[in-house]
């Protein structure tokens, strides 16, 4: 199915089959059954539950404090994408973290074209989403993939070895290097920004990202069907999808044109990934690396939908952190602070396989 779930039919098409909101499995029988290797994340999905109106005025905070940064940073993007390819543009962006930024993209590059599609860990990006892109008309060289940001990395190398597989089966060139807001990792192919800073749209789920789910890729998913979302249509009279987007794109534009971004430093950006990703694993004792969650969008997305074992903070008084401090108060999390954190957070997984 192609739908555009709460966003207006002209800024994105989710190419992602909508799934009746059944089977939806407990947080922490989740938790069991994805540690224990029995199955796999993308397979199963915990209910989501709107924020508390402390976590929504959180949310506003973020949006008054950082909303010209994000524009800024989009306005950026923009204009990185623009210098890199001539003729239109198809934006793909990664449901769902990369959809708010790829509906404010389509508003700053004139012509282009906006997709959202599934990429999952360890399973690759959406093939059939793929196919159904280059049958619409759009040139490989055109498409460019979107995301928010990148944590330790684990997406943009599954994405750059999913379409390298892919360019391979096909004969194709597509470029499988991600585009995003903010590189923690220094695995990006361009980037607005290295820092670790707020953005307000990874504090909220469904109700920022057009009302769709996490994707899912199980039994429900034939072979010649996207991968699966649920619509959260009853989160309606709650959704800030299409008013955030709007704001975001009228900041832009009154920012106007910009000068030419600063290159990023994606060695020093990958340097300290690598070098605090080590120290975390022997400091808290941890063997597998996708229990650590570092920068405050991975960290926020570890507590709205994992079981946390500990929230780390840099700076427990930083603005920045201050919706991670209600969420870790409200699910009863303890919070360590280090000062010597490269990042304003980090959460790490509890082992379902603990006592």
């Amino acid at each position: 199915m192609n739908f555009s779930g709460s966003y207006r039919a002209g800024d994105v098409r989710f190419l992602l089959k909508p799934l009746p909101m059944a089977d939806f499995v407990d947080v922490q029988e989740k938790e069991k059954l994805i540690q224990s290797g029995q199955r796999h994340y993308s397979e199963m999905l915990s209910p989501e539950s709107l924020p508390s109106d402390r976590y929504l005025d959180v949310f506003r905070e973020a949006c008054a404090a950082n909303l010209d940064r994000m524009a800024r940073d989009c306005l950026h993007l923009a204009a990185l994408i623009a210098a890199r390819r001539s003729g239109a543009v198809t934006l793909v962006s990664l449901a769902r973290a990369g959809t708010p930024v790829g509906v404010v993209l389509k508003h700053l590059l004139p012509g282009s074209t906006h997709y959202s599609v599934s990429i999952i860990r360890d399973r690759g990006i959406d093939q059939v989403a793929l196919e159904h892109i280059l049958a619409a008309g759009h040139a490989p060289e055109s498409i460019v993939f979107v995301d928010g940001w990148t944590g330790k990395g684990v997406i943009s190398r599954e994405l750059a070895s999913a379409v390298a597989e892919f360019n391979a089966r096909r004969g194709t060139n597509i470029d499988g290097g991600l585009y995003v807001l903010s590189d923690l990792a220094g695995t990006a192919a361009c980037a607005a920004s290295c820092d670790d800073y707020l953005i307000p749209s990874s504090i909220l789920n469904a109700t920022v990202s057009g009302l769709i789910s996490r994707s899912i890729l199980n039994d429900a998913i034939g072979p010649d069907d996207f991968h699966g979302c649920v619509y959260y249509e009853q989160f309606a009279p709650q959704d800030q999808s299409q008013a955030f987007a709007d704001a975001l794109v009228a900041r832009a534009r009154a920012l106007g044109p910009l000068p030419d971004a600063a290159p990023m430093d994606k060695e020093r950006a990958a340097q300290v990934s690598r070098d605090y990703m080590q120290a975390a694993l022997t400091q808290h004792g941890i063997v597998d690396v996708n229990m650590v969650k570092p920068g405050i969008g991975e960290a926020t997305r570890v507590l709205l939908r994992r079981v946390p074992r500990l929230l780390i903070l840099r700076d427990e008084h930083a603005p920045e952190v201050a919706h991670l401090k209600l969420l870790a108060q409200e699910k009863n999390v303890p919070v360590l602070v280090d000062h010597a954190l490269p990042y304003h957070a980090v959460s790490l997984i509890r082992s379902a396989l603990d006592g």
